[in-house]
Order: structure tokens, then sequence, then C-alpha cells
């Protein structure tokens, strides 16, 4: 267990985009050191520890491609060199939509590549060291497609819903060392791609509360999952998508 003085450390893959950078905030507002993680864009990671840093809150960026497992170890080695990192969210994700009919080689395996290779390129070297503090929380963003489905998306719930069951395996292998393993799976969220994919009209036909979530509403589950009263939840799929199911 860290002391009071040293804030845990978190990584937030993903965490220069629209959800992620609200995830990052929550948990900096937490209290915890957020690591924040881009893939190509390090500016827009920058950007987000700013702002954390604005309000009071200690972060740090790193860019690395969580598909490229050799990057990926090299790049949370370094990390770990300041000692274990106790929370991990696994955010990062691509769509590349297409009907299965005509989807292309690439685009299932780069998007598979991103969201279930990024889990385990990331989670897997985090796991001794943070089982020997024993505690830890990891949490990884999923959606409703890989609960409900969703036309176009065949790769990315496939992508997802595999989350699910390693989530489920990993949250009975690592549960005695205190350390939690959840999946969220959001709605339709605000932001870049909700407002291109979900005009308002449809959001209402398809999403019981009539709106689309915002990306705050996420983080302060992820937040409460990352918490210390949140510990007995464990291996659970938590749904955050007004109604949908």
């Amino acid at each position: 267990m860290t002391d009071n003085t040293t804030p845990r450390r978190a990584l937030v893959t993903g965490g220069s985009g629209d959800l992620g950078s609200a995830i990052c905030m929550q948990l900096a507002t937490d209290g915890l050191h957020v690591i924040v993680h881009a893939n190509a864009n390090r500016a827009r990671a920058d950007a987000v520890v700013a702002a954390i840093h604005h309000v009071g809150g200690s972060a740090e960026a790193v860019a690395f491609d969580v598909a490229d497992g050799d990057a990926s170890r090299a790049a949370i080695e370094a990390l770990l060199q300041d000692g274990p990192i106790q929370v991990v969210v696994n955010n990062a994700g691509i769509h590349d939509d297409a009907p299965m009919a005509g989807m292309s080689d690439a685009q299932w395996k780069r998007v598979i590549d991103v969201s279930l290779h990024g889990f385990f390129h990331v989670t897997q070297p985090l796991l001794l060291p943070m089982a020997r503090t024993r505690w830890g929380r990891i949490v990884s963003v999923s959606s409703v497609a890989a609960v409900l489905g969703n036309r176009g998306q065949v790769n990315y719930a496939a992508a997802k819903a595999a989350l699910h069951g390693a989530s489920k395996s990993l949250a009975r292998e690592m549960a005695s060392r205190g350390i939690s393993v959840n999946v969220v799976a959001p709605g339709v969220i605000e932001g870049r791609m909700a407002s291109e994919a979900f005009p308002p009209d449809l959001i209402k036909q398809t999403v019981p509360a009539g709106r689309a979530g915002r990306a705050e509403e996420v983080a302060a589950l992820v937040g409460f999952l990352c918490s210390d009263v949140a510990g007995y939840i464990n291996g659970q799929v938590i749904g955050i998508n007004g109604g949908m199911g």
C-alpha cells in the first residue's frame, strides 16, 4: 500500500481523447497521479496534463502504440522504474466500421489489435508489481455494442466483448491480491464519434433516456471503480447507457 504522501499512479490508455481526458481529470481530482497515454498525438496528451496541472492535480504524458507489444513493454518498463502503477484504465480503442460482408482483413485485425491485444500489452507487465502492493484497480472501457451488437461493428463488438471474458477471468486470478478487474460498457456518449453516427432523432429512438450520455458520467463511474470503497466489485461488466440494455 502506498503511504499518504505518495499518490497512487494511474495509467489511462487513450487518455487524450474525449472520454479518456474526462477519465484522467476525474482520477486526478480523486488524488491520483495520472499518466495520460496517447498513440501518435502526444500534443493532445500534453494538453490534458496541462489541464490537470491547472487545477492542482498531478500528471505526466506518455505516447506509444498499444498494438505494438515491444513498444508497449519498453514504455511500461520505463514507467515502472518510478514504482508500481496500481490503477489501469484500458480506454484505447478504434472504430473502423463496415458490414462484415464488405470488411477487409486489415479492418478486422487493426480494431482487434488496439482494443484486445492492447489490453494484454499494457496490463500484463503491470500485474506482478501491482500484486506486490496487494492493491490494484483495472478497468477496461467496452461498449454497449459488445453487449447488444451493432450493425457495421462486428470487429469492434468482437474486440470489446473479448475484454469481458478476459476481465472476468483476470478478476479470478488477481482478487486474492486485493486487485479488482471490471469493465464499463458505455452507450451513446457525447463527442466527435457519437455526433457523426447518432443524430438527435436516432438517439431519441434508440436510447430510452432520450439523450446521449456525458463523458463526465462515464468518468465518474470509472473513478468509483478505481476507489478504495469499490474493492468488492469484481469481475463485472457495468453498463452506462441510459437504459439501452
